[in-house]
């Protein structure tokens, strides 16, 4: 059948990092290619303790339909943590609960992009993002990112060619490259989008994972105005399967997220809220976070250390300060997709640069890494087999 789909879904593309993640799975590969938590450390027995007690005393509840803005014990939970670890403020704001990091995107699309508009997002940024700009038919254009966040010229020179809709920005270790945006630039970043009257959507799904280095406060810190969005996620710190993210904006917006909400899935989870919620209120999230930082500090620090003995001197990568990621570069010219699809051949799987490009069939030098999900054993087999290869490729 010739079936006649809407004309804003042709911008979407594929993405190469769920493709590649299917190879997984397969006997003797190394995946260095997904952006997961380590499943070691899910709170099993946690999540099993407040499922139980759940389905036994609020059954009601947990099976029936949720209020559309989050469960109530949870939203409020949620703004303490924001208050106390982020220094949000709600008496301009407001929260709401949504299913996962990916609606939190595609909710701030459907209020803010029309068919045609102009999204800048930084280059490289993360695909799932961006393909939720590209499904609502957004002309998505790229800013190159410097080692403490965004080009400023050309950031301004975009705004000033606009209009712009949106401007989407992973603040803090971002994905794939690892950067953090300096505290100056953010609130430079924040001036000009209010000069330029453009709406700021801040992802911040790895803040809290920081090894080293100090805490720089978001950018929705600085928000005057109700111009920044700002979104956060439970995705990276508790488990990815549970899709609990949340939206933090101007109470002026609440009526018209709750509405967009209720057109796609009505409510999130209540039974992992109720997760969420209790590890909050218990003190157990903390220490829960503290335990993943350490893990994930011993293993960034492995797979760093394992690339200055194993790769070629011309391989060039910053030793990042915390998130999941270290992102390595080939020669300035050169096109890592051929060295990605080898090391597949050789059972370890990494992500092209291009997977983070606005046009994924442009070519990118760069390889992303990721060091939370394979255990120690596997990043250093894994990144022997990369620098092996890394030898016979540029001599």
């Amino acid at each position: 059948m010739d079936y006649r789909l809407t004309t804003r879904m042709e911008g979407a593309q594929a993405s190469i990092i769920r493709e590649l993640l299917k190879m997984a799975a397969l006997p003797g590969m190394i995946s260095f290619g997904g952006g997961a938590p380590d499943y070691r450390g899910f709170p099993k027995e946690f999540v099993k303790q407040v499922a139980d007690d759940a389905f036994t005393n609020q059954s009601k509840s947990v099976l029936g339909y949720g209020i559309s803005e989050g469960y109530p014990p949870f939203v409020e939970s949620l703004k303490k943590h924001l208050q106390d670890k982020e220094k949000l403020d709600f008496a301009e704001n407001e929260v709401l609960i949504l299913s996962g990091g990916q609606q939190c995107a595609d909710l701030t699309a459907k209020l803010f992009v029309n068919e045609g508009d102009t999204v800048l997002v930084e280059n490289p940024s993360f695909v799932g993002v961006m393909n939720a700009f590209r499904s609502y038919g957004a002309n998505l254009k790229s800013i190159p990112l410097e080692e403490d966040g965004v080009d400023l010229t050309a950031l301004e020179d975009a705004f000033k060619a606009g209009p712009v809709s949106l401007f989407y920005m992973i603040s803090t270790f971002q994905n794939p490259s690892g950067i953090t945006t300096s505290g100056a630039k953010r609130k430079a970043v924040y001036e000009l989008a209010k000069k330029y009257d453009v709406i700021v959507f801040e992802d911040n799904p790895y803040g809290e994972l920081r090894y080293e280095g100090e805490w720089i406060p978001a950018m929705k810190t600085l928000d005057t105005d109700g111009r920044v969005i700002y979104t956060g996620s439970f995705s990276k710190t508790i488990a990815p399967g549970m899709r609990i993210g949340f939206l933090v904006y101007a109470k002026a917006l609440h009526t018209k997220f709750k509405i967009a909400k209720q057109a796609v899935d009505v409510h999130s989870s209540t039974l992992y809220q109720m997760v969420c919620h209790e590890m909050l209120t218990k003190d157990l999230y903390d220490s829960h976070v503290s335990a993943q930082r350490a893990g994930y500090y011993k293993k960034m620090k492995l797979m760093d250390e394992a690339m200055k003995a194993c790769f070629h001197p011309d391989m060039t990568w910053h030793r990042p300060e915390g998130g999941l990621f270290i992102q390595t570069k080939l020669p300035e010219g050169m096109d890592s997709l051929p060295f990605v699809n080898e090391a597949v051949k050789r059972k370890v799987i990494t992500v092209p640069g291009s997977a983070f490009l606005t046009n994924q069939e442009d070519k990118s030098n760069a390889i992303r890494l990721n060091f939370s999900l394979p255990s120690e054993e596997d990043i250093e087999k894994g990144v022997e087999i990369l620098g092996k290869l890394s030898y016979e490729i540029l001599g």
